[in-house]
């Protein structure tokens, strides 16, 4: 491909991926770009759904295979695992994660970097850590990288995450400036959900119905913010009101 991209998506868990961008990551990937992805923990601390694990570890390799599927289903052509422990990347010295993710950015060089929003989609405490180091991180890289290979700088939000349960995240969530149509893969994004088959819970939360194959619920957009670009932070509008089309690359 002529005008290959590569795109680096920086996450917390196994399943954030697939939640937050998986039509996004399938559709960059029809269309030939490369997409590298980086899981700072390993899901230790998840549900099980219908399997059982004895230990920990057990629990852990399962997360990872599940994983390693979804990628293969959304086009992944690299995962890089931190294994870092799940639940606790707030409570780890984020000045390690922070130089980890930087010399991530500066060995893979992408032109585009995805992670949570400062809210965490769902106030998740490692989801705010990861998008906080992935932000400083960021900053650090541009700083390594030659001025013509300044990535840019999304957060990938979920805003109908709580729609279809009681429950309710953050009162107040970062703003979204822009929507890629993700019609033609819903179907992959169904797929790369349902390989997480430990996280039933969390699926049916978020898109009941989608592991028995109803993918209906998959809407045809998901949700970014351009917050960095050629090194200079991006103006963010906040009073956005329809929210335009976009394509990362």
């Amino acid at each position: 491909m002529e005008n290959k991209k590569k795109l680096l998506f920086i996450f917390a868990h196994p399943d954030d991926e697939s939640f937050a961008c998986g039509g996004t990551m399938a559709k960059c990937s029809s269309m030939g770009h490369e997409l590298v992805l980086v899981c700072a923990t390993s899901g230790c601390k998840g549900r099980c759904g219908p399997f059982s694990f004895q230990t920990r570890e057990q629990l852990v390799a399962h997360r990872e295979g599940e994983l390693r599927q979804a990628c293969h289903i959304l086009g992944v052509s690299s995962l890089i695992l931190y294994r870092y422990p799940d639940g606790y990347l707030k409570d780890h010295d984020l000045t390690e994660l922070i130089g980890k993710l930087k010399d991530t950015i500066v060995d893979q060089q992408p032109d585009v970097v995805v992670t949570f929003p400062p809210d965490g989609v769902t106030g998740h405490p490692d989801h705010i850590a990861i998008s906080e180091a992935a932000e400083q991180a960021m900053l650090l890289a541009e700083e390594l990288l030659a001025r013509n290979r300044l990535p840019a700088f999304y957060y990938s939000s979920i805003p109908h995450y709580y729609k279809h349960c009681a429950d309710k995240g953050p009162d107040r969530l970062f703003p979204i400036t822009g929507k890629v149509d993700i019609r033609e893969f819903r179907a992959i994004k169904g797929q790369a959900l349902q390989a997480h088959q430990s996280q039933v819970y969390s699926v049916n939360r978020a898109y009941p119905g989608v592991m028995e194959g109803d993918l209906s619920v998959i809407g045809p957009y998901e949700y970014f913010t351009l917050v960095r670009q050629h090194g200079q932070p991006v103006p963010i509008n906040k009073d956005v009101k329809d929210i335009p089309l976009m394509e990362l690359i």
